[in-house]
Parts: structure tokens; sequence; C-alpha cells
């Protein structure tokens, strides 16, 4: 029995009404554009105090070059987000999808770079191998779920996207530069969970 995943799965259900909280949607930015299917794993470390797992994607990357993700990716034909957040997670990382709980779906939003992405959150073992593969994750970390889910440390920044002018969230941890797609995943989960009530 995991205690975790049982106070991750009925709070994650308590809170399905929550909206876009916290999250930069582009759906203005991409209006008449079809947007593919993308999905990533929030894989949550079962221990006494939380981690999450996250990855620079290598500089050689075409798209978004360097920054920190979640694993993740797009859709393949007939799949569902769940399917392929834990495909991505095994390509990426060597997770095994017959090791992750699924706790549930989060709220799917637009991106600027086309996708309608939704995060998928996932309880994994504390004691899993972690394998990256180098064509895919330059470097992965464990960050603290306290540290992520606190909105003290989610600090508001603007930048220039495309041409536009907009908000987004970064989170630092040990150096660690967390902001964009990630950060706004990370801020409105932010809205649903709070570490207290997962952990004792």
């Amino acid at each position: 029995m995991s205690l975790l995943f049982d106070r991750l799965h009925r709070h994650f259900a308590d809170t399905q009404h929550i909206g876009m909280a916290g999250i930069r949607d582009d759906s203005e930015f991409v209006v008449g554009q079809e947007l593919r299917d993308a999905a990533v794993l929030i894989a949550v470390t079962e221990r006494a105090e939380p981690g999450v797992l996250l990855t620079h994607r290598p500089l050689t990357m075409p798209s978004h070059p360097g920054q920190v993700s979640f694993p993740g990716g797009k859709l393949e034909a007939g799949e569902t987000v769940i399917e392929a957040a834990l495909r991505e997670a095994e390509e990426e990382l060597a997770i095994d999808p017959a090791r992750v709980r699924v706790v549930g779906e989060a709220t799917t939003f637009a991106t600027g770079s086309g996708y309608r992405l939704t995060p998928v959150l996932g309880v994994i073992p504390s004691d899993i191998e972690i394998r990256p593969d180098p064509r895919e994750v330059a470097d992965w970390f464990e960050a603290p779920l306290r540290h992520l889910l606190d909105q003290s440390n989610h600090k508001p920044k603007i930048g220039m996207f495309n041409g536009n002018e907009r908000p987004y969230v970064e989170i630092d941890w040990q150096g660690h530069r967390i902001w964009g797609i990630t950060a706004g995943i990370i801020a409105h989960l932010s809205h649903r969970l709070s570490v207290d009530d997962l952990v004792e």
C-alpha cells in the first residue's frame, strides 16, 4: 500500500474543478493552428519527502535546447495521453511503465509551440533505476516536491516569445532554472496540492 499514492489520488480528485490557475496557456497565440497532442509525466518519488524527476534537454535539440523539462513528447497514432507519457518516460529515462502508479491527468492546455499538452501525474518507487538516453536527456535531477509546490519559490517574470510579451514563472532549485511550460505545470499543480496534505 502506498500512502503517498492514496493521498495524491484523493487530493487530485478533490481538486479536479480547479481550472487554469498557474498555467500560462497560449491559446490566443495559436488561433487557427492545428495543435498536436503531447503528454509529459510528472514522476513523484515514493519517499518520506517526495521528489519530482526533471531533465535537461540536450543543447543539440532543435526546440527548447538546454531547458529543464518533464519527460514527454508527441502522441503516436492510437495512443492515449497516459500511454504516451509512460512511453516517453521509458524512452528518455528507462522508467519501466509497470512501476508507475498513475494518479491521473492534469489540465490540458495549449502551448505557443503548437501542442495540446496534457501532464500526467504518477508515483514511482524511490529505488527505481534511471538510465537517461543521451540523445534526449543531457542530465536529470530530482527536486523536492515541497520546494516545487511552495508558491514563494515561484518568481513571476516577463519575457518576449515570438514577438509577444508574456508573463511566465521561474523556479530555482540548486542552480537548476525551471521556467516556461515546465514551471507553469508545477505552478498549476501547486494550486491543487499541498505537500503538508501528502506527507506525515
